[in-house]
């Protein structure tokens, strides 16, 4: 097997919201196992729903992972990083852009054609996490 580099977010209580809507806005197949499929203990009862680990496999050979960080640990949300979406077809990655942008709590650049040369934006999602998207045009 190759090594592979991929995303892993982390979440409190949204992980299971948060990756089906990354599922339709990026399709593919989504796996997501909770805290009491895998019999482990969490302080809150309520939290043994949440998502121990989910994985979305896109048809585009994207993966993201991601899970629900019990209230028993500490869990600071960041704004420190990115997914980044890149490629040469304009089609299918404006339709992420659209699909990731419903509900974006703020498109930082819009979707457009950028110094270098390609379409470029960049958004934070209705989940807080920050989205890069770069669009290489044809010379």
């Amino acid at each position: 097997m190759d090594s592979k580099l991929n995303p892993y977010l982390n979440f409190r209580g949204e992980a299971q919201a948060a990756l089906e809507f990354y599922k339709s806005a990026l399709g593919g197949e989504l796996v997501m196992d909770t805290f009491a499929g895998f019999g482990m203990p969490v302080e809150n009862a309520a939290e043994s729903g949440w998502v121990m680990h989910g994985q979305l496999e896109t048809p585009a050979g994207f993966t993201l992972m991601a899970s629900d960080v019990p209230t028993g640990m500490p869990f600071t949300p960041g704004s420190n990083g990115a997914i980044s979406l890149s490629g040469n077809d304009d089609a299918e990655l404006s339709g992420y852009w659209n699909k990731l942008a419903d509900g974006a709590k703020a498109v930082t650049m819009p979707l457009g054609v950028a110094p270098w040369g390609a379409k470029f934006g960049m958004l934070t999602d209705r989940f807080g996490v920050n989205w890069m998207v770069n669009i290489e045009l044809p010379k």
